[in-house]
C-alpha cells in the first residue's frame, strides 16, 4: 500500500474532502471532521486514523501501531508503515474510521449528507399519467 492507495480509498467514500494541513499532512475529512491523516514527509509514522473506542487497545497490541501523537486521547492510532496490516484489514479500519466520525456528527448533518443533491430528481418525477 502507498499514500496514493490510501488517498484513492478515502476519496472513494461519500462526501470526503482532503486538504493539506500543518504544512505536510494530507488530512481526510467528512463534514469538516478528520478521520485519517497521511504524512507527506518521511518520519516515524506514515498515517494515523480515528478508531472505534473498543478497537483502540487491541490495535495498540499490534507491532508498528502506536498511540497517535496529540490525538491518542481521542482514540487515534498511528502506523509506522502502510504494510503493518494487510490491505483488507486496512480497508476495514479506514471504513470504520469514516463510520465512527459520521456516527458522531449531529443528526442534522448526517441527514444532510444522505439527502439527494438538488436537480437529481428521479425519472418521471413531477409528471402525471394522463388517462
Amino acid at each position: 500500500m502507498t499514500i496514493d492507495w490510501i488517498r484513492r480509498y478515502c476519496l472513494s467514500l461519500p462526501h470526503v474532502t482532503e486538504r493539506i494541513q500543518w504544512e505536510n499532512d494530507l488530512v481526510f475529512k467528512i463534514a469538516g471532521k478528520m478521520f485519517v491523516v497521511a504524512m507527506l514527509d518521511p518520519g516515524k509514522y506514515c498515517m494515523s486514523l480515528k478508531c472505534a473506542p473498543e478497537e483502540f487497545a487491541e490495535l495498540l497490541e499490534t507491532p508498528g501501531i502506536a498511540p497517535a501523537p496529540y490525538l491518542a486521547r481521542a482514540k487515534w492510532v498511528a502506523f509506522e508503515s502502510y504494510a503493518v496490516l494487510p490491505r483488507p484489514e486496512m480497508e476495514r479500519l479506514l471504513q470504520r474510521a469514516y463510520d465512527t466520525v459520521v456516527a458522531k456528527l449531529p443528526k442534522k448533518t448526517q441527514a444532510a449528507l444522505t439527502k439527494p443533491k438538488p436537480g437529481k430528481a428521479k425519472a418521471g418525477a413531477g409528471t402525471k399519467k394522463r388517462r
